[in-house]
């Protein structure tokens, strides 16, 4: 674990200690350590998302805003990225990026930075949980990644992140709830609340059609629940997960490897197993693998 500190560098190896994490303190670390002649300016077009980026929507209103700021005072905190094969890839400062494009702007300060793609994974985590609030789905994917990728019990989560208990383990919850339902919480179409009673119920269809009454009788939690209790609606069975027994880095390799070959890679018994569909699928996961394979 001393060697794995080492190797993270000053902030990110408290996602494995006993600190509390602080994603600001992270970055302030990385601009106040780096000189002002290595801060350099990168076209925007040759930036791309953190692979790793929890966050899928984005709040337009939100983004315009700090659009017109950038336009008046200019892009005030780097944007940290590493090199890539084609470009740079963020590392922190989504926000800031898609701003400065809805600016006009052609180029955004950037420090850059060698991590490896466990560290981009969870730098994006952490920086997503602290900073603009996500939606509750996002968020809790955020949750449950950074639970497996540390080995962290959700008590130590919420010590370490300044959560209830009860609240890492209602949006934990979340990620249960039936896919259309799913989508009405990320667009706010119905509430953090909302979605909470609704993720203890059972059945998958009476979830979709309540998610949908919350809407169409504008429905407020406390009616919502009392809703529930009246008609009796069969609750979740509380089951305990079993702990991943396997090696820890097997899991975070298993899940870069996901991101990166876009396939249900597995790791066990000291096999690496890489499905595919069909010739042009495989041909493809080479390609990024980097392999050529010439002759006939």
């Amino acid at each position: 674990m001393e060697n794995k500190k080492k190797a993270l560098g000053k902030g990110l190896e408290q996602l494995f200690s006993n600190e509390v994490i602080n994603f600001d303190d992270f970055e302030k670390d990385v601009i106040n350590n780096t000189k002002k002649s290595d801060i350099i300016e990168i076209p925007l077009t040759e930036i791309r998302s953190n692979p790793y980026q929890p966050r899928k929507t984005f709040d337009e209103e939100k983004l315009e805003e700090l659009a017109s700021n950038i336009k008046e005072y200019g892009v005030l905190e780097p944007v940290i990225v590493k090199k890539s094969i084609k470009g740079y890839e963020l590392i922190a400062g989504e926000r800031r990026t898609k701003a400065s494009q809805l600016a006009g702007l052609e180029t955004i300060p950037a420090i850059v930075k060698d991590y490896n793609d466990q560290e981009m994974m969870e730098i994006a985590l952490i920086e997503n949980i602290q900073r603009e609030d996500l939606n509750p789905i996002d968020e809790a994917t955020a949750y449950e990644n950074i639970i497996k990728l540390s080995g962290m019990t959700q008590d130590d989560f919420a010590k370490k992140f300044g959560k209830s208990r009860s609240h890492v383990t209602n949006m934990l919850g979340l990620l249960n709830l039936p896919k259309p339902t799913k989508k009405l919480v990320e667009t706010g179409k119905i509430t953090m609340g909302h979605a909470r009673a609704l993720s203890k119920l059972n059945d998958e269809t009476t979830i979709n059609n309540l998610a949908d009454r919350v809407i169409a009788e504008a429905l407020t939690v406390r009616e919502l629940e009392k809703l529930i209790a009246e008609e009796n609606l069969p609750k979740k069975n509380k089951i305990e997960r079993k702990k991943d027994e396997r090696n820890i880095h097997y899991i975070i390799y298993e899940k870069i490897m996901r991101e990166k070959l876009g396939t249900k890679v597995k790791i066990k018994s000291n096999k690496l197993e890489i499905p595919f569909d069909r010739e042009k699928d495989l041909e493809r996961i080479l390609e990024i693998l980097g392999i050529e394979i010439t002759g006939d």
